[in-house]
């Protein structure tokens, strides 16, 4: 369901999207940060799996004040992945020239926004990288989460040969040419492997893909939405990728 306010024809050309799940305590204060910060450039879109911390109401009460924000909520836990797909969806469908994958609860700097914008210039997509150049920029992750999101990226470079320093990595900047040349009806996966899928596409188009580093910041307030399910999913389905690949089924 689609709740928004009565505005004039978007005339903006990037889409900020982000996907809620129970982010009553971060949504306003990033919505807040962004619209400081850039009083003019985006709009955002919020899309919340019928979060029951109330995550949803908070957004409509911005949305009083604030035309640029739209609210898609949807009946129940969803995914990642299909929130971004009908973000993405609704993008283009609103004649977007660029969309912004960013999460709800501070990881994402919104200060970093404007260095995945400006690096879009010759890039059909720009990911923010926690790990280039051999640094590794991370703050309050346990050793054990950073050595498996580490290894996820060494692991999907080895298989698929995508040369991306990050490939995991769910801060980044798609112009609407990327998402029109993929295949979004045959994307199907989750959280880490959904970014990596993405990513695998859109560089199997023969696109060009930069990269920026970032600080990564893990989340103060809330639980991470990560699950072993959504690891399992990441290990196998860089071999199904590379398998559609070889098959000239992407």
């Amino acid at each position: 369901m689609v709740q928004k306010k009565e505005r004039e024809p978007v005339t903006a050309k990037t889409l900020i999207i982000i996907p809620t799940y129970n982010e009553a305590d971060n949504i306003r204060p990033l919505i807040e940060s962004i619209i400081e910060r850039y009083p003019a450039s985006f709009d955002i879109l919020v899309i919340d799996d019928n979060s029951p911390d109330g995550t949803s109401g908070i957004v409509r009460r911005i949305m009083e004040k604030e035309t640029r924000i739209t609210l898609l909520t949807r009946p129940t836990k969803l995914g990642l992945g299909t929130a971004y797909l009908m973000g993405f969806r609704y993008a283009l469908d609103r004649g977007y020239e660029r969309v912004i994958e960013m999460d709800a609860d501070f990881s994402h700097d919104p200060a970093s926004i404007a260095s995945l914008t400006e690096a879009m210039k010759g890039a059909d997509m720009v990911i923010g990288s926690r790990y280039m150049n051999n640094t590794v920029n991370v703050v309050n992750w346990p050793l054990s989460r950073l050595i498996l999101s580490k290894s996820a990226s060494i692991y999907t470079r080895w298989i698929t040969g995508m040369p991306v320093s990050d490939p995991t990595s769910g801060f980044k900047c798609i112009s609407a040419k990327a998402l029109s040349a993929i295949a979004l009806d045959r994307v199907h996966s989750q959280g880490y492997s959904f970014q990596i899928e993405i990513d695998f596409r859109v560089w199997k188009k023969g696109l060009v893909i930069h990269e920026v580093p970032i600080i990564f910041v893990d989340r103060s307030v809330g639980k991470s939405k990560m699950t072993r399910k959504n690891i399992v999913e990441a290990v196998w389905m860089v071999w199904w990728l590379k398998l559609l690949s070889i098959a000239g089924r992407l």
